[in-house]
C-alpha cells in the first residue's frame, strides 16, 4: 500500500438525503420511478417535506391511475406518525386525516403498495380550519 486511502482510484461519491420541498399550494404532480428511493420490498419511495405546526389538521390525498398509492407521515425523527393505503372512495387511492402534534418539519413518503410502485401520481396537502 502506498497510504493512498483510495488506492483504485475509484470516484466517490456523497449522497445527502434531501426530502423535496412541498410547493407551497401543497400540491404535487410527479413520477415515481425506479431512480427514488428503495423501500426494501422491491417498491420505491419519494420524499416531501413539509413544516407543520402544533394543532394542524391535515388532509393527504395521494391518487395514481398507474399503481396502488400508499401515504405515509413521518415526523422529523423518521418515526411514523400516520399511514394509509386505502381511501374510503372504495379505490386504491390514499387519504390521511391527522392532528400534528408537535412542530417541525414533516416528511409526507409516498410509494406504492408491494412491487407495483412506479408511475404517475398527485399528491395534495391541505391543512383543514380548526373547529
Amino acid at each position: 500500500m502506498n497510504g493512498d486511502s483510495n488506492p483504485k482510484n475509484i470516484k466517490l461519491t456523497k449522497f445527502v438525503y434531501t426530502p423535496i420541498q412541498l410547493p407551497p399550494s401543497g400540491e404535487a404532480i410527479d413520477t415515481l420511478s425506479d431512480r427514488d428511493i428503495p423501500t426494501g420490498d422491491g417498491g420505491f419511495a419519494r420524499d416531501y417535506a413539509i413544516k407543520l405546526t402544533a394543532g394542524d389538521q391535515i388532509a393527504i390525498d395521494l391518487s395514481s391511475e398507474e399503481f396502488d398509492p400508499v401515504v405515509m407521515l413521518l415526523n422529523a425523527e423518521g418515526k411514523n406518525v400516520g399511514k394509509n393505503d386505502d381511501g374510503p372512495d372504495g379505490t386504491s387511492n390514499s387519504l390521511l386525516f391527522i392532528r400534528i402534534k408537535d412542530p417541525g418539519t414533516y416528511v409526507v413518503r409516498v410509494q406504492g403498495f408491494g412491487e407495483t410502485s412506479s408511475g404517475r401520481f398527485r399528491l395534495k396537502v391541505s391543512k383543514l380550519k380548526s373547529q
